[in-house]
This record gives C-alpha cells, structure tokens and sequence, in this order.
C-alpha cells in the first residue's frame, strides 16, 4: 500500500523499534502518524524527537496500556491488583465474552476506532509485558497461602491476572476486531524469538534454571502469537496480516555516559566497607550497606527496551556465536517494505502459508469416494446425521433441522415457499412418530423444542444446558437445541428464500455459466435438501466463515 497521505498507528512508538519504524515511515510522507505508548511523558518525548523528520505529517500521541479496559489503562499494575473494582472489571474483560460492552472499553478498541488508521506497526514486546508477570511465581505464592488455609479472593484473582494465553487471545481478538471495523489495510507485528535467536542451550537469564520458565514463556506467548497472526490473516475482512520477527539482539539506540538506570529508575551506588557475617547479611530487615546518596555511573549502550549495557557486556552478547545483532533501522526497514507490497522473505505469517501442509488434490478425490461409501452404508442402515462430535452443537442442531426439513419438502425452491407455522406442525408430527430419528437426537445431547414453545423432549445428556437459574431456559436453544418454533423453522424458509435469490441472479447459459469461475458447489434450488449443504451454506453467508487461503 501507498504510504502517503496515509495514517499509520504506531504502538510502541516510543522504543527502539518503534523510533526507527517512525522515522521510516515519515520518509513516505504519511497525512498522520500516531504514536502510542505506556506513559505519556515517553510519548510526547518520542514526539518530539521525531519533529526534524515530520515534514508536512500531523503526529499525535497516546498513552496507556494497550492490553486493558481504558478505564484502568493509565494505572500502574500494584494500583491495579491493589483495587478488587479494578480487578473486576480487567478480569470481566479478560475472561468473559466478547461483547461490544468489552470491545468499547478496551483503550487499544478505542484507540483504533478513532483513528481509523490505513496501517498499524505493532513494535510492543507483548510477549514480555505477557510471560514476565511471572505466573510460576504467583502460583508458588497462591499455593503457599492454600496450604496456610489463608487463600482470599484477591489472590486469586491476582493470580488470574497472571495467566498469559487468556490475555494473549483476548488482546488478538480485540486487535482483529478493531482493525476489521476500522478498515485497516496491513497491520505488522514486530515479534520475537524470545532467546535472541539461541535455543534452549541460552546462558542468558535471570534465574538460576536455565533457560528459565519465564523465559520460555515469553517463547511461548512469541510462537502462539505468531499461530494467531497466522490465522487473523486467513480471516476475510482482516488486514494484510505481517509478523517480522528478528532473531538477534536489537541494538543500539544511544552511546553515552552518566548514570545507569534499571527499570525506570538509577542504580544507586551503595558500599560495604566491612564484611558481615552470613546469617546477619541476610536476616530478615537487614541493611549493612551504605547508600552513597548518588547514582552509579558509567559508560553505556542502549539497547533500548533491553535496558543499558556496559562495553563488556554488548561485547559478550554480540560475540559471533552469542545473540549478535541487528539494528533497529534494518527491522524498521522490513516493515516498511512489507507495508508497500515489497516482499523482504522476513514475513513470519508468509512462511507460515507457504510452509503448512493444506488441503491436497488426492484428499478432493478421496472425498468423493468417501461420501459415496457412506452413502452406500446409510442406504442399508438409515441416516446418522450427526453424532455432535465435530461441534459445536450449533452444527448439530442445524444438521437436524435441515434434515427434518428435507424429510417434509422436496426441494429449496418448496421450503422457500412453505408456511413456517405448518412446517413447525409438520417436524413436530414427525418426531412423535419417528421414534429412532427422536431417539437419535436426544441421545446425542439435544433436546427438542415444541412449536408452543412451552414444551421440550430431552435425553439423559444435554450439551448445551440452561444457564444455572436462568428465567430464560429458552436462551440455550440458538446454541444447541433442535428448535421447531416456527420462528426458528422460518430461518431456515428465509434461508431457503436467499439460496433461490442467489440462483436466480447466478449467470445463465451462454453468459459464462460454464467457466471455471462459476461456484460449482453452490445450491442448486431445484434439488433436494441436502443438511450438510445448508449447515456449510450458513457458516459460509451468515458466520462469514469461509476459508480465503489454501
């Protein structure tokens, strides 16, 4: 895509990849470029150290954590577990439903609503903001206070707060959602490996186990965001889909002198003039250091969001055969070209395409002769239909409905004309009578709605039950229920109604009807009922759920 003029979201924009992504992209002249990262002052500073390559573009900034409900995006994470209403509403969010009520609350929702942007560069290391909240830790400490007999709510729900692969899937959720309705057209990830490109032989890491459980973590979080990625761009209406991932250390941003910091803050310089005794150095409270009241200082190299490292240190973890390096305008580079339609061979969701085993020519000829076996089979031994082990039970329910719907009219074309209340009547006396098609259906875990409504036949298993004291049993039915109300059989009339709309408007003979480009598997109105037809016709047209890539 074209660049200029364009408006792009940067998330991250105020680190070392992001820095370099922003500067890239000023070069194409974009109309507006958005920077959004976790504190506002590092926002505005990245603003500003971008104002000689803004030329004629608008850059405005916004700030809070991408990852949460707006209402709490702006509060450090100690002010955030401390408040049980702030839990509340981040574990609602986080492990409930996808309602709009949650896609409006989430600022990134928010934040893409807004803008609208022709492009997204997601620069943020989700994987470390996601697998260094360190749930070994909290279970270790949730588990020791189980035993103590001395477990609350609020541990609980801290730790819950911990769990990587809920956040991970609800965030991509949000983002694919986000993107979708704003019309974005490419959104790229800047992932990582999680180890620099090394293995599990890496001697890098803050824990005595090597490699530690946090690290593989973040590993982990990387390779399943990657699997995400890879699926939200085999999703129609979602955005060219791209993930860089650099395998190396990113380096540098600055070369410099003065004082050090670690996590946001300076290492203060401490002295111990006199040695201890062991058991006195690490008692409980104790402090037989002197602060010196100043900063430890040195000469450094910014890596960035990996902090500052001294000489020996980037010596060490550049070294051939260690992590070596890459720079943050080479990665920067890669995404603007992935963006412009240049493919640079470092797109993650590519390789993925490319790489996968999909469907194959042989696997089409044997369906065929498969159906045919089956065919055969249920011509001696009656129709199985469904034994609800696919899923979800909406599939079931819709296979039933459209079966008992071929067992009463002949064609589509007959359905499209029926009366739902007399085809309601017509399946209900079926079902009385039918007693091993009955049987089938309840055995499998569905039960049966009456046309009134107020009645239903049920089997020892239900799949989808009733939401515990629900006053609306009936809500269940849509999910998984074979519903012969004549408001649930006149979807499958107004269904019938498309199929033949969309026949008719088909070209006809002598206009192309029989070119390659003709949906040769489409609905032919004429014929009879076919349940698998109908299922794979409503995930198709009303799910939106065809597949794009092959």
């Amino acid at each position: 895509m074209e660049l200029r003029n364009a408006t792009v979201v940067l998330l991250g924009g105020s680190g070392l990849v992001g820095h370099a992504v922003a500067r890239r992209v000023l070069e194409k002249g974009p109309r507006r470029l958005v920077l959004v990262a976790l504190f506002e002052e590092e926002a505005r500073e990245a603003a500003r150290a971008l104002e000689p390559y803004r030329g004629s573009a608008a850059i405005e900034v916004e700030w809070g954590n991408v990852f949460l409900p707006a209402p709490v995006a702006r509060l450090e994470r100690t002010a955030l577990l401390a408040e049980p209403a702030h839990r509340a509403i981040v574990l609602n969010d986080l492990l409930g439903d996808l309602t709009e009520e949650v896609l409006e609350r989430s600022l990134l929702f928010q934040i893409l609503s807004r803008y609208t942007p022709d492009a997204v560069v997601d620069s943020i290391n989700t994987a470390t903001a996601f697998a260094y909240q360190d749930i070994f830790q909290s279970a270790r400490e949730l588990l020791a206070s189980a035993r103590r007999g001395a477990l609350d709510a609020a541990a609980v729900e801290a730790h819950l707060l911990t769990l990587t692969m809920p956040q991970l899937i609800r965030h991509t959720q949000i983002m694919n959602e986000g993107l979708r309705r704003a019309g974005t057209r490419a959104y790229v990830k800047v992932g990582t490996s999680g180890t620099g490109g090394m293995g599990f032989n890496i001697p890098y890491t803050h824990s005595e186990e090597r490699p530690s459980r946090t690290l593989m973590t973040k590993s982990a979080v990387a390779g399943a965001q990657s699997l995400l990625l890879f699926l939200m761009g085999r999703t129609p209406g979602a955005p060219a889909t791209i993930e860089v991932k650099p395998t190396a250390t990113i380096a540098w941003r600055e070369i410099g002198m003065g004082p050090v910091w670690r996590k946001g803050r300076p290492i203060p310089l401490v002295d111990c003039e006199h040695p201890v005794a062991v058991e006195k150095a690490f008692a409980t409270g104790a402090a037989v250091w002197r602060d010196l009241g100043q900063p430890l200082e040195g000469v450094y190299i910014s890596t960035g969001e990996n902090g500052l490292f001294a000489r020996d240190e980037f010596a060490t973890v550049t070294a051939l055969g260690q992590m070596e390096f890459i720079t943050p305008e080479e990665v920067a580079d890669y995404v603007v070209f992935e963006i412009e339609g240049r493919p640079t061979g470092r797109d993650i969701v590519a390789a993925l395409d490319s790489a996968t085993a999909g469907p194959t020519y042989r696997a089409g000829i044997l369906r065929a002769a498969a159906l045919d076996r089956l065919d055969a089979l249920e011509r001696e031994q009656g129709r199985s239909v469904a034994y609800e082990m696919l899923g979800p039970p909406r599939l079931t329910k819709m296979l039933y409905e459209a079966y008992l719907c071929s067992l009463l009219v002949p064609t589509v074309r007959n359905l499209a004309a029926t009366e739902p209340p007399a085809l309601a009547e017509r399946a209900h006396a079926l079902i009385r009578q039918d007693a091993a098609l009955r049987r089938r259906i309840l055995s499998v875990g569905l039960p049966i709605v009456t046309p009134d409504g107020c009645h239903l036949y049920r089997g020892s298993t239900v799949i989808v039950p009733p939401a515990p004291g629900s006053a609306e049993p009936l809500a269940a039915a849509p999910r998984g229920w074979v519903d012969l109300r004549p408001a649930q059989l006149g979807l499958w009339v107004g269904r019938a109604v498309e199929m033949v709309r969309q026949a008719e408007g088909r070209p006809g003979p002598g206009r192309g009807a029989s070119g390659s480009d003709v949906d040769w598997t489409a609905i032919d109105p004429d014929r009879p009922i076919d349940p698998a037809a109908f299922a794979t016709w409503v995930f198709r047209f009303e799910d939106r759920g065809e597949r794009i890539k092959r």
